[in-house]
């Protein structure tokens, strides 16, 4: 079994860090670079940054508060929102970022993801999909988790892995903020299809369901979450400590 990832996700809008239930009712918390510095010292393997409304809003990246939370913390970061263009990539990439998180960008041009492998490596490129189960169909969603676009979503994950894609961050709309667990069905069905890293995102609540995530879906790589940590509802060190009490491989 591959070493498992925990990467909490600073969800972004106006320069705060924000939650929401099922993508709705957006609240702010705190500041991204004291939460990302905190995470950092505190065991996090990787962060995930997400301007949630420059693709609804159609701007660049705040890239400013980018730059400082990339100053204050020394592990890998991921960045998502409003990349639409191998600019857009190359920018964030030249401000410190390891992984570029490509969403609605590959929905409106599907070359982009085999573009950006090509240019920049596939260990730089990210999908990340966000994805509803519709009349027992997974079908992935845009603008927030707001508009389905009626693409099958098992579908796309296959292509953009055969695109160059190096992981894939899977975003439950249907389990997100609701602290019940992650959707594990929904995650089998694309470990299943696709053989590149697969990180679940959407649901978690607890230490409980990270160990169930990575007991019963052992091929997800890592599990990505954000109220449980931003609260205090689950904090890194425990999580680890329990994980490795139940046979799962972590960095502590």
């Amino acid at each position: 079994m591959s070493i498992k990832r925990i990467i909490p996700c600073l969800d972004v809008k106006d320069g705060k860090v924000v939650k929401g239930v099922n993508f709705q009712g957006v609240k702010e918390i705190a500041s991204p670079v004291e939460l990302g510095r905190l995470y950092s010292e505190n065991g996090a393997d990787e962060l995930v940054f997400y301007d949630i409304t420059a693709s609804v809003e159609g701007r660049g990246l705040f890239l400013e508060v980018l730059k400082e939370v990339i100053s204050q913390i020394s592990v890998p970061l991921t960045v998502g929102g409003g990349i639409n263009t191998l600019e857009d990539i190359d920018r964030v990439l030249k401000c410190g970022a390891n992984k570029v998180s490509i969403n609605s960008g590959a929905i409106r041009d599907p070359e982009l993801i085999a573009k950006a492998a090509e240019r920049f490596g596939s260990q730089c490129v990210v999908l990340s999909a966000d994805i509803k189960k519709v009349d027992g169909r997974y079908m992935l969603f845009t603008r927030g988790g707001q508009e389905n676009t009626g693409i099958d979503a098992i579908e796309w994950v296959s292509k953009a892995a055969e695109n160059g894609a190096g992981q894939i961050v899977v975003n439950s709309i249907d389990t997100d903020g609701v602290k019940g667990g992650f959707d594990l069905e929904m995650l089998s069905a694309v470990c299943d299809a696709v053989s590149i890293p697969v990180i679940a995102s959407g649901g978690a609540g607890s230490i409980e369901d990270f160990v169930e995530l990575f007991k019963k879906v052992p091929a997800v790589d890592a599990g990505l979450a954000a109220s449980v940590f931003h609260f205090g509802e689950v904090r890194i060190p425990e999580l680890k400590k329990e994980l490795s009490k139940n046979g799962i491989d972590v960095r502590l």
